[in-house]
């Protein structure tokens, strides 16, 4: 069993070191292992959108059975880069309720209101671990670092079960002197490679708790009476347990979190319902559309002048 491991780094700086650390661990445990360099990869947007890596990648990641990613800290998130990376392998062909759903309609002849093309291999169990690592100690400048990296994993439901974020890392490559730091993610690396192919629901998270008992983070949103986990989407109470702030889940609750089997079907239904109610409107909107395509106030940067050299 294979386990890919994605470095969002610059190349053998701190992120890599410990993605490396990691692979090694997931050796440890019997798997077999590569890297990509997220920098390797062409990727792009607009018009040649199309044209670049990220199907590569994709293919990569189908063809293995878990995923470690190692991503550097900038502005208390990811890099934009991984991001986009993020961007165009998720929707509708990496999600499992797409996939499941849309092959037993087919199955039964039922009407799709919108169809997508899928990749039967996304319902091939996977699990995950996400390594970060920043220059700053205080938490607040590495906040949404964790929960952007979920955004790879949540559709296809790959089970992450280790997670963990390193500060002090502020110059090139110095992860090398926290000892503890390389140690840890040698072992997040052993729980992913020891936990190749179970289901979503037989594997084990063993990183730190967080306040949601389901993605085991603590980033979460108020909202009126309630809190929803930020990352996954969870929903309910915040109480303080022993000094620590925990959300406490109901019944509900739990199944609106967009990890969930129950959330991602009622996802995939609300699309279809969506196109169903706007077909009926299409030439209204493709009217609409029109009008505001006619009137066009871009811009366009020009192309840089190089300085002639003086003799």
């Amino acid at each position: 069993m294979r386990v890919l491991g994605l470095s969002a780094g610059a190349p053998d700086g701190s992120a890599e070191i410990i993605l490396k650390e990691a692979l090694r661990g997931a050796q440890d445990a019997g798997a077999d292992v590569e890297l990509v360099r997220l920098r390797d990869l062409v990727l792009t947007s607009g018009p040649d959108a199309s044209s670049d890596d990220a199907d590569w990648f994709w293919d990569r990641l189908m063809d293995s059975d878990g995923l470690i990613v190692s991503s550097p800290i900038y502005s208390r998130t990811v890099p934009g880069l991984l991001r986009l990376l993020g961007d165009k392998i998720s929707g509708p062909q990496s999600d499992v309720a797409f996939t499941s759903e849309l092959l037993r309609m087919r199955a039964e002849g039922t009407p799709i209101s919108v169809d997508f093309a899928i990749d039967e291999r996304v319902l091939r169990p996977r699990v995950a671990g996400f390594l970060a690592v920043g220059g700053s100690l205080p938490s607040r400048w590495k906040t949404l670092t964790l929960p952007i990296m979920h955004t790879l994993t949540a559709s296809a439901q790959i089970a992450v079960v280790d997670q963990v974020e390193f500060a002090g890392a502020g110059s090139p490559a110095s992860i090398v002197l926290d000892a503890e730091a390389l140690e840890r993610s040698r072992r997040l690396g052993f729980t992913v490679g020891e936990q190749l192919g179970r289901s979503y629901e037989d594997a084990q998270y063993r990183g730190e708790p967080g306040a949601c008992p389901l993605c085991h983070l603590s980033v979460v949103a108020l909202i009126g009476t309630h809190a929803e986990c930020a990352t996954c989407g969870a929903v309910g109470v915040l109480r303080q347990n022993d000094g620590a702030m925990t959300l406490e889940l109901t019944a509900e609750g739990a199944l609106r979190s967009i990890l969930s089997l129950h959330e991602k079907v009622d996802h995939f239904h609300e699309v279809q319902q969506t196109a169903a109610r706007h077909a009926p409107l299409r030439e209204k909107i493709d009217s609409a559309k029109d009008e505001y395509a006619a009137w066009d106030p871009r811009v366009f940067p020009s192309t840089p002048v190089i300085p002639r050299r003086q003799s």
